[in-house]
This record gives C-alpha cells, structure tokens and sequence, in this order.
C-alpha cells in the first residue's frame, strides 16, 4: 500500500497556505446560530493574526459580494489589507479558476481554511481540494453554519472525505511547535488578544511580577 506522506507530515510555516472564505457580513449576520458571531470574527481574526505571524501566503474570497451577502467584514480587511480578494458569483470556490490558480500560485500543500458557511462554502472546497491532492484542515469555530445539526453533518462530510477538521487553537500551535522559537513572542501576544482567560492570565503574572520587583529585600 503506498502513503501519501504529505497528509502525514504536521503544519509548518513552509508547507501551509491560509483561506478565509467568504467572511461576509451579510452571511456571518443571516441566520449562523452554531456560533456567537463575536466569537466568529474574532476566531477569524485569530487566523488573520496567526498567519501573518508565520507570513503564510494568504487568500481572502468573497460570493456574489454585490448581492445580500455584502462584503468582508471590516476587521478582517484591516487586518490583512494587502491579502488577495477573489471575488466570484461560482459557489463552490474551488469551481472558481481564478481562486484555483491564486491557491497554485500559493505553492503550499497543505491548506487552512475557514468559511462562513461551514457546509457551503468551507465544506465544498475543502472536500474539492482534498479531491485534487492537498492536505486540507478545515478550521471549525472560525467558520459557521444555520445550526449544530448542519454543522455536525458538514464535519461528518468533510471527515468522510479526508479532510481534517480542526480549531484555531489547534492551527496555531502545530504552527508555533516549540516556545524557544522566536515567533513565541508573538504567538503569546495573539493567545492574550483572541483568547481572553489566556489573556487575564498573563496580565495577572505580569502584575504580580512588577510588584514583586518593588518588595525590598529582607536583611
């Protein structure tokens, strides 16, 4: 039997490209109830922030942005303003030549994507990129859906299909792999900003740490 050992091999900041499909207010607004639409944006923009981290190439895509769907949501232009756009009417994005070619282009094997909604436009690529050899991880609570039932039968679908089905937490740190590698300054600064008990946390240690320099010494 022979092993693709790509599917094998973990995310490094080489081998992995960044999709954030169709993050659109008019989606993230019309009906998602599987996920709080705060917690939505700010599992996207965690992505956003990861993969500038690791300079990952990255795309953003758009369905039929002139229609209800509307366009990206604001942060997340603002957090990636020189990323990509594709924007196109075709649903399934991976129909879509141009998000094609931009995903080749990328050179990457293995490819993180999100997508608002989870059973449409996430599952629907990532099952068709898995088809045409990639390494997919379709990232779960940065995508969402009309309901829990719609989204556990689009992660049965996906699994069924090959592709890993993951959440952010799980992206960053298979990325971030060793906290003595220099990028873990940035990936605790991330981790306090999108994960708020990380967060408070941190500030509290901090807190303690510039009292405990203030206490003098006993003689």
């Amino acid at each position: 039997m022979t092993t693709n050992n790509v599917f094998f091999e973990q995310l490094t900041p080489d081998n992995a490209a960044m999709l954030l499909i169709d993050h659109q207010v008019g989606t993230m607004l019309l009906g998602i109830t599987d996920i709080d639409p705060v917690n939505l944006k700010n599992n996207a923009l965690y992505l956003a922030d990861v993969a500038k981290l690791f300079n990952l190439p990255t795309l953003l895509t758009t369905s039929n942005p002139n229609g209800p769907n509307g366009p990206l949501f604001p942060e997340l232009l603002q957090a990636l303003p020189n990323v990509p756009i594709v924007d196109r009417v075709i649903i399934n994005a991976w129909n879509d030549r141009a998000f094609v070619k931009a995903v080749e282009q990328t050179a990457r094997p293995k490819l993180i994507m999100a997508g608002v909604t989870t059973d449409v436009c996430l599952a629907f690529p990532a099952i068709s990129a898995v088809g045409a050899g990639y390494d997919v991880y379709a990232v779960i609570d940065a995508s969402g859906t009309w309901n829990t039932t719609t989204q556990n039968a689009a992660v049965a679908r996906m699994t069924q299909a090959g592709v890993k089905c993951v959440n952010t937490i799980a992206i960053a740190a298979e990325l971030q792999k060793d906290w003595t590698l220099p990028t873990a300054q940035g990936m605790g600064a991330i981790f306090a900003e999108r994960l708020p008990n990380f967060g408070f946390v941190m500030a509290g240690l901090e807190h303690t740490a510039k009292q405990s320099s203030k206490v003098p010494l006993s003689l």
